[in-house]
C-alpha cells in the first residue's frame, strides 16, 4: 500500500471539475492533502454528495483519515448578467446597479442582492471582481437603483463579485442558501463548517446553536475577510473552532497593505488560544495555468509555515486549474523544506493562572517542553473531546503528535490540526496496557522503533475520561 506524504502543516484542497474523480483525488491525498473544501458558492448537492462519498471509500481503502470541509457561501454579492458575458465600463462613466432582474450593458448592470440600495450611502466605495473595477455611490433611491460614478473601469463580466468596504452590509450571515447548504452538510457529517463573511461572535454562535440543534458534532471555521471581523477578532476566536484567513475578500474590504501583519496576529492569537488557522486565497493562483509557482507564490507559502500556520489551502489551483497534482506537490515541496530547516517549533507559551484548566494545560506544556530536551520522537495523547491534540500542538513540538480517541469523528476533524496524526482506539485496559498497545501500534507503522522515546500523556485513571494529569517519558524497548 503506498503511504501518503505528511507533513506537520496541513494542506487543504478545494475539489472542483479538475479533481472530482477517484483517480484525482487519490493522487492529490498521496501527494499531500490532509483536507478536502467543498465549495458551496459552485457545484450541486449531488455533486458534493458523490465527492463525499468518494473521500471517504479512499479512506476506507487506504486506511487514512482525510478530512472535509464544507465552505457556506455566505452573503456573497455579485453583479448579475451581463450582455456578451462582458461589458466595457469607462472611468467617469455613469452607471446604475440595479436590484432588478435585467441583463447589464455599460450603464446599467443588475445584483442579486436586493438590499444594496438600502445599505450603501453617497461616497460609497463599490469593487467589483476582486477590486480590478472600482465605482462611486452618487446617490440611493433606497429601494431599487444605486446610480454611481466609474473610477476604475474595464471589462465588466457576469457573476463577478461586489465587495462593499466602507458599508454596513445587512445581510445576515447565513443566507437562505447558506440554510439548505448547512441542512445538507449535517446530514452527511462533515468534520468542518466555514462560515463566510464573519463579522462578530454571534455569528458563530448562530451556526453552533444550529448544529446543536441537529444533533450533530461538526466544527467551526470562522472565515476572516470583513473589515468587521479584524475589530471583534478575539471575541471570534473564543466563540469559533478554527479561523480562516480569507485573504482575497478580506484584502479587498481593508487596505491590502494591512493584510500581511493581521495575518501574522491572527496566527499568534490561535497559536495561544490552541484554535487552528488556515492560510488561505491565491498561494499558488500562477499554477492555475502553469506547472510551477512563482518565487513570490513560493515565499509566501513558506512564510505561512514559518508564521506557524495549522493548514494551507489551494483554491482554484486544485478546483479547476490545469495541474491541480503538481500544485499540491509545490505547495508539499516548500513546506516539507521549511520543516527540516527551519526553527519553528516549541511554541512554549506562560498558562494564564487563572485558566479553568491550568493543572492539565501546564501537564500539556510539560510533555512538549521535555520532548524538546530529551529528543523524543513522539509525544502521545488520549481524549475524547479533542481538548489534547489542540493543545499539544499549539505548543508545536518537534516530536510527532499522535492521538488515541475512541471519538470516530474526532479523527478526521483533527486532519486540520497540525502535526496531529489521529489513531482510534476503544480498548479498555489498564494504563501499562494502553501506553503498550500505542507503543505496538506505532512500531507497526514505523514511527518508532527500539530506542526511540516516547512522551505518553493520558489522564488517571482512564476510565474516568478526564482532563490529562500524568505523563510518562518511555524508551521503547
Amino acid at each position: 500500500m503506498r503511504v501518503p506524504v505528511f507533513n506537520k502543516t496541513k494542506i487543504l484542497a478545494t475539489i472542483g471539475p479538475a479533481s472530482n474523480n477517484r483517480e484525482t483525488l487519490t493522487e492529490l491525498v498521496m501527494s499531500g492533502v490532509d483536507v478536502f473544501r467543498l465549495n458551496f458558492s459552485h457545484g450541486t448537492h449531488a455533486i458534493h454528495a458523490e465527492v463525499i462519498e468518494l473521500i471517504r471509500s479512499i479512506n476506507k481503502e487506504q486506511k487514512l483519515n482525510i478530512g472535509i470541509l464544507q465552505d457556506l457561501q455566505g452573503p456573497k454579492i455579485r453583479v448579475g448578467e451581463v450582455e456578451n458575458n462582458g461589458v466595457l465600463i469607462e472611468p467617469g462613466a455613469f452607471i446604475t446597479i440595479t436590484n432588478d432582474p435585467v441583463i447589464g450593458n455599460a450603464s446599467l448592470i443588475s445584483t442579486v442582492y436586493q438590499n444594496l440600495p438600502n445599505d450603501v450611502v453617497t461616497g460609497d466605495r463599490i469593487l467589483i471582481d476582486d477590486g480590478n473595477l472600482e465605482l462611486i455611490v452618487m446617490d440611493t433611491d433606497g429601494h431599487t437603483n444605486v446610480n454611481c460614478t466609474v473610477v476604475h473601469g474595464g471589462l465588466l463580466k457576469s457573476r463577478k463579485g461586489i465587495n462593499l468596504p466602507s458599508t454596513k452590509v445587512s445581510a445576515p450571515s447565513l443566507t437562505e442558501k447558506d440554510l439548505e447548504d448547512l441542512e445538507f452538510g449535517l446530514a452527511n457529517e462533515v468534520d468542518w463548517i466555514a462560515l463566510s463573511f464573519v463579522r462578530s461572535a454571534e455569528d458563530i454562535i448562530d451556526l453552533r446553536q444550529r448544529i446543536e440543534k441537529a444533533g450533530k458534532k461538526c466544527k467551526i471555521v470562522a472565515k476572516i475577510e470583513k473589515p468587521e471581523a479584524l475589530e471583534n477578532i478575539d471575541s471570534i476566536i473564543e466563540a469559533t473552532d478554527a479561523l480562516m484567513v480569507a485573504r482575497g475578500d478580506l484584502g479587498v474590504e481593508v487596505p491590502m497593505e494591512i493584510v500581511p501583519i493581521w495575518q501574522k496576529k491572527m496566527v499568534e492569537k490561535c497559536k495561544i488560544a490552541c484554535k487552528p488557522v488556515i492560510i488561505a486565497t491565491q498561494m499558488m493562483e500562477s499554477m492555475i495555468l502553469n506547472p510551477r509557482p512563482t518565487r513570490a507564490e513560493t515565499n509566501d507559502v513558506a512564510n505561512a509555515v514559518l508564521d506557524g500556520a495549522d493548514a494551507v489551502m489551494l483554491s482554484a489551483e486544485t478546483a479547476s486549474g490545469n495541474f491541480p497534482i503538481l500544485a499540491v506537490k509545490a505547495m508539499n515541496s516548500v513546506i516539507d523544506y521549511i520543516e527540516k530547516n527551519a526553527d519553528i517549533y516549541h511554541n512554549l507559551y506562560k498558562i494564564p493562572e487563572d485558566d479553568d484548566t491550568f493543572k492539565s494545560n501546564n501537564v500539556l506544556l510539560m510533555a512538549s517542553r521535555l520532548s524538546r530536551n530529551v529528543k523524543a520522537k513522539a509525544v502521545v495523547g488520549i481524549t475524547m473531546s479533542g481538548f489534547t491534540a489542540f493543545r499539544l500542538a499549539s505548543h508545536r513540538p518537534q516530536a510527532d503528535i499522535f492521538i488515541f480517541t475512541s471519538n470516530p469523528q474526532l479523527i478526521t476533524q483533527l486532519s486540520l490540526v497540525w502535526g496531529v496524526r489521529p489513531y482510534f482506539y476503544d480498548n479498555a485496559t489498564s494504563t501499562d496496557g494502553t501506553f503498550q498497545d500505542i507503543e505496538d501500534q506505532l512500531k507497526e507503522d514505523g514511527f518508532v522503533k527500539t530506542g526511540d522515546v516516547i512522551i505518553n500523556t493520558a489522564s488517571m485513571p482512564l476510565k474516568s475520561k478526564g482532563r490529562t494529569n500524568m505523563l510518562k517519558i518511555h524508551e521503547v524497548s
